[in-house]
């Protein structure tokens, strides 16, 4: 380990306020900031970190801050803050401010991944299995980091933040942190040491130790260059007017193969009747609220409500469903498609909005498989030109796919695939409502089809303009 970053300390005296101003200003701005639309009324130094000394040229600093936002309790943020006299141009767009208060006066301060020079600190200290402060630089047994990477930042990232590592490796650095173990190193570094194949095998990781609890940082994975994800695939494929058939057969084979290698990693538990009961009353919870919030979907309340009534009628006469742990936030964003051809499925957190622990409760897999059948759904009308049963054909594909290798076909459980796919419908709705409106018929049209049950999907309504994955 290098001596630029042997320095550490728990706590700087008068860091935090001298920064306060500035990160009111920035943080709210940065589009893996949760908290939108409540003002920032303060900040909690949960733990500081000096990976450069910030009385040289170039200081970096490590911060884990809770930003206070009322009414509720506010979230934890990892920050890479860079300290400088001045920016040169080319980081101008990381500026974070001009510091005029506490020890770090007359400095200016940035968003540090963008400075080749920081990136390589985090990569350095992954190689070198370093423990500085609070954090430690762990890797898997017997794996060789290569050094000398020439690391670029990602600007494409919404919820976490990643650097390119010449191509070989990509971090991801979480922003939003909790502590607890975090699916997205737990269930890739379980299907890893399962031998699956269809999931980056993490390298590397980073996590802190504060008062007794683990926080996951960053995970390291192998970088799949030329890899296309799903969406962008499938909007091009769209645009040439091609099915997406054999695509999405084989992305159902992926599938099937990482809930299989999942299967057998981890635990699986039974759902019995109160599980299940218990399950759709969630899913009516949810709904109640959905209706409440978005008028448009009111009418069509009785009718998805009968999709978890029957549900719960499933379960108490007897039928039981096998859990165990899914991806959790499956769509075609969430997948990678290789020059090669393989699929891979990335991005393990799970729903951002969810809780840990239930993010890493048990699920019946039909949950991933109903948000990639609505991901088809967005997918088709997302081009300015619809290609009739471009969708239709898509879920089909998908779904034989997942039986050629699980041996069963999604479509067999209809109650409960249902079932999923309206919670995950009337999701989308109250998403679509409060942050991008004009994609409210999206969800809507799936609403009329699952509320009326009649297994033929509504038509394509007016496309709507072309935007990214929620």
């Amino acid at each position: 380990m290098s001596e630029a970053v042997s320095r550490s300390l728990t706590s700087t005296p008068g860091l935090l306020e001298s920064l306060d101003p500035l990160l009111r200003e920035w943080l709210p701005r940065q589009r893996w900031f949760a908290g939108k639309g409540r003002p920032v009324t303060g900040f909690t130094l949960v733990g500081a970190t000096e990976l450069l000394p910030s009385d040289s040229k170039l200081g970096l600093y490590h911060l884990l801050v809770r930003a206070e936002q009322s009414p509720v309790p506010g979230d934890c943020y990892q920050l890479l803050i860079g300290v400088r006299e001045a920016l040169p141009p080319r980081l101008a767009p990381a500026l974070i401010g001009h510091v005029d208060r506490g020890p770090l006066t007359g400095r200016t301060v940035y968003e540090a991944l963008y400075d080749p020079r920081p990136a390589e600190v985090l990569l350095e200290a992954l190689r070198a299995r370093a423990r500085i402060g609070g954090l430690f630089f762990e890797a898997e047994r017997e794996q060789e980091i290569r050094p000398g990477l020439v690391p670029r930042v990602v600007t494409s990232e919404q919820s976490n933040s990643s650097i390119v590592y010449g191509d070989t490796y990509i971090l991801k650095v979480l922003r939003r942190v909790v502590p607890g173990v975090n699916p997205d190193l737990e269930l890739p570094l379980a299907l890893a040491r399962e031998g699956c194949p269809r999931v980056p095998p993490p390298k590397a990781w980073i996590r802190a130790e504060l008062d007794g609890e683990p926080y996951v940082l960053g995970v390291l994975q192998p970088f799949v260059q030329g890899a296309t994800d799903g969406w962008e695939l499938a909007l091009r494929e769209l645009a040439k007017g091609e099915d997406f058939v054999a695509e999405a057969r084989a992305l159902g084979r992926a599938t099937a193969e990482v809930h299989t290698a999942l299967a057998r990693a981890l635990p699986t538990v039974t759902l019995g009747r109160t599980q299940v009961e218990l399950m759709a009353s969630a899913m009516t919870e949810r709904l109640v609220a959905a209706a409440q919030a978005v008028p448009a979907l009111r009418p069509y309340e009785p009718g998805l409500r009968s999709a978890f009534e029957a549900l719960a009628a499933l379960a108490a006469e007897g039928r039981t469903w096998t859990a165990q742990r899914v991806h959790g936030d499956l769509h075609l964003g969430q997948c990678l498609r290789s020059p090669a051809g393989q699929w891979w499925l990335i991005d393990f957190e799970g729903e951002p909005a969810k809780s840990l622990t239930e993010r890493r409760m048990p699920q019946p897999p039909l949950r991933d498989i109903a948000g990639m059948l609505r991901s088809f759904d967005y997918a088709a009308h997302s081009t300015p030109s619809p290609v009739p049963g471009w969708a239709e054909s898509c879920r089909a594909a998908y779904c034989s796919g997942y039986a050629e290798v699980s041996g069963t076909d999604p479509r067999t459980d209809p109650v409960l695939l249902r079932a999923c796919e309206t919670d995950k419908a009337v999701y989308e709705v109250v998403y679509e409502a409060r942050h991008r409106p004009d994609w409210l018929p999206v969800p809507l049209s799936a609403v009329r089809r699952l509320a009326l049950d009649d297994g033929n999907p509504a038509p394509l309504t007016s496309p709507a303009p072309r935007r990214p994955h929620p």
